[in-house]
Parts: C-alpha cells; sequence; structure tokens
C-alpha cells in the first residue's frame, strides 16, 4: 500500500478537524433551540443559561397550545407546502422541458426573462403581490401562497438544464413517429428521466414553502389561517414572551425539515450536480 507523507496527513487531519470545527457551529443553533425548548422562560435567561436539557417540554408545549391554534396551525403549514411543491414541480417540469425540447418565436428572449425575474430583490414584488392578490380576492386565502409561485424562475432554469442533458432529442423523434401525443411524450418518457432534478426541486420549493414567512405575512389576517412560522412569530410580544413555548413550537417545525433532509440530502446533491456532466 502506499505510503501517507507525514506532511498529507497533517493536511488531511487538518481539514477534517476543519470541517468538524464548521459542523459543530453550524449545529449549534438547533442544539440551542432544542435545549431551550426544555426549559421555562425563567432557566433560559438565568446565568449562566442552560446547556442541557431539562422538565419543562410539557409545560411550554400546553403554553404554545393554548396561545395559538398550533395544530391547525401546523395542518395548513403541511397543505401550503404539499401543493406548492405539487404544482412546482409540474409547472417546472413543462417550462423546463419546454426551453430545452421545443423552437418557438421569441424563445431566447423569453428565457431571458424568465433568468431576469431572478436578479430581482424578493421585496420589490411585495407590494405588487398584495395587490394583485386583493384584486383576485385571495387575501387570507391559501391559494395565495401557493399559485403565485407555482412556475418558478429557478425550478424553470434547473429543469432546463437537466433536460437538455438527460432527454435524448432521438427519443423524442421515435416516440413521435410511433403516434405518441406530446402530452403522452411528457408523461411517459420525459418525466421519468426528469426523476433526479424532480427530487431536489421537490425538496428545495418544500424547504421554502415550509419556512416562508413574508407570504403568509403580507396576504394572511386571520390567526386560524397563519401557516407555522408566521403562527409563531405572533407568540412574541415586547413584554411577555414565553420563550420556551416558542423554541418549542420552533423545533416541531425544525422536526420535519431534518428528516426530509437527512433522507434527501444524497438526492439533492445527485439532482444539483447530473446536468453538469451529459
Amino acid at each position: 500500500m502506499p505510503q501517507t507523507s507525514p506532511a498529507t496527513a497533517m493536511g488531511l487531519w487538518s481539514a477534517r478537524l476543519l470541517v468538524g470545527v464548521g459542523a459543530l457551529l453550524m449545529l449549534a443553533p438547533f442544539y440551542v433551540m432544542f435545549v431551550f425548548a426544555t426549559h421555562s422562560r425563567t432557566e433560559i435567561f438565568s446565568m449562566p443559561p442552560p446547556l442541557w436539557f431539562g422538565n419543562d417540554l410539557a409545560a411550554n408545549f400546553q403554553i404554545l397550545t393554548e396561545r395559538i391554534p398550533f395544530w391547525r396551525n401546523l395542518g395548513w403549514s403541511v397543505y401550503v407546502a404539499l401543493i406548492s411543491t405539487v404544482l412546482t414541480l409540474l409547472f417546472c417540469s413543462m417550462g423546463g422541458y419546454a426551453f430545452a425540447m421545443y423552437e418557438f418565436r421569441f424563445k431566447k428572449p423569453l428565457f431571458a426573462l424568465v433568468l431576469g425575474t431572478m436578479l430581482l430583490p424578493s421585496f420589490m414584488s411585495m407590494i405588487p403581490s398584495f395587490m394583485i392578490m386583493d384584486l383576485l380576492g385571495w387575501i387570507d386565502q391559501p391559494r395565495a401562497l401557493y399559485i403565485p409561485g407555482a412556475a418558478s424562475a429557478f425550478g424553470i432554469f434547473l429543469m432546463r438544464q437537466y433536460a437538455r442533458s438527460a432527454v435524448p432529442r432521438e427519443l423524442i423523434e421515435a416516440a413521435r413517429m410511433d403516434g405518441c401525443s406530446e402530452l403522452g411524450i411528457y408523461a411517459r418518457i420525459v418525466l421519468p428521466l426528469l426523476k433526479p432534478a424532480m427530487g431536489t426541486l421537490g425538496l428545495i420549493a418544500f424547504i421554502g414553502s415550509w419556512n416562508n414567512f413574508v407570504g403568509p405575512l403580507i396576504v394572511m389576517r386571520t390567526p386560524d389561517n397563519f401557516t407555522l412560522p408566521l403562527a409563531l412569530r405572533t407568540l412574541q410580544n415586547p413584554v411577555d414572551t414565553e420563550w420556551g413555548a416558542l423554541m418549542a413550537g420552533a423545533a416541531i417545525a425544525t422536526v420535519p425539515l431534518i428528516a426530509l433532509f437527512a433522507l434527501a440530502s444524497r438526492q439533492l446533491i445527485a439532482g444539483l450536480t447530473a446536468g453538469a456532466v451529459k
């Protein structure tokens, strides 16, 4: 077996140490959140603050459910995130496939327009979004959260780049010669080939919708219709914030994302890099 030089071994261990320290720093906020979720507000603000789990998780959860309709807010978050993910996958896969495989007038200017929307800061769309939702009568309606972003510029770009490398034009032409309709080609041939990219986009869309705070803040009015991030924000006030209950709610909201990312992290990396090499 080839011998590793001392300098190479030292560099390898230094890189591992650096990655380990970085991982600990990134995980520290999550650890503190889960610890504080098990302590009362008095214990949280004691000096030094608690660094291990306490016994007040049940009390914090009771305060949480008394102050906000927690289960209803959690259900709305799940509903909005799932519908948003499904619509994003449908429309972005269609748009990306069209830009990758079809030739039509103004194709390049339209694609440039799609990419141009990615350059605009998100806060610039807040007032126009509210005006459009108000005009449509969608204020305080869940559809205002998942329909406007169903065809995201990033999703269309990701699908277009992946489709160009993963979908052979010869296969599309052969299906047409066999009499397959355009919708049949999309459903039977294109979608199975786009599965890696769709898995990545679905994960990104779900996380983005689940963590969305500004969107519900703009269009939602009734506390029963709030998604979980906005509902947890209502627990904060300048005088009487139950930080233990707030941390408990944040921890519960974080658990599904941690589990989802742990299960799909390999799929996320594979989908993001698969279109780079033909």
